[in-house]
């Protein structure tokens, strides 16, 4: 799988429906398989959208890392693995169960970023505030980057 990148700006339908952006559907294999899985974030207020191919791939590794004898490996996987699947209809939408809209606090504008393996689906006023905090940048790209001239 291609890495996914990319932001867009959407509103959802009464039903909680969005079409996907044509900038995500030219990124993402779905020649075979138009099956996603949709779940909450462990990080913060947003959904995480993945294809059904790559979230499988994603639950393989954890697998092999976790011990399922483990209480808080357990935990870990039952959350990592508690969501949804969705497909595309024939006219490149999305429905977003209402359960995690309301976990997520989507209305009706939302904004979905390409983020590497997988989507993240924000309600657009939580996007729009998650860099309120004086979150320096710069400060931390070096720590974790080493020299920030390079990135």
């Amino acid at each position: 799988m291609s890495l996914i990148v990319g932001v867009e700006y959407c509103k959802t339908d009464a039903n909680g429906r969005f079409k996907l952006p044509v900038a995500f559907i030219k990124q993402l294999d779905l020649s075979s398989d138009n099956r996603f899985f949709i779940r909450r974030s462990i990080y913060n207020t947003y959904l995480e959208l993945f294809t059904y191919a790559s979230f499988q791939e994603e639950v393989k590794k954890l697998q092999d890392k976790l011990n399922p004898y483990d209480p808080e490996a357990k935990r870990l996987y039952r959350r990592y693995i508690e969501g949804n699947m969705i497909e595309l209809d024939s006219v490149d939408r999305l429905n977003i169960p209402s359960s995690l809209r309301q976990d997520a606090k989507i209305d009706k504008e939302i904004v979905v970023v390409g983020s590497g393996d997988f989507i993240e689906i924000w309600d657009s006023t939580t996007y729009k505030n998650i860099d309120n905090d004086n979150f320096d940048y710069k400060a931390v790209a070096k720590t974790l980057l080493g020299n920030t001239q390079e990135v």
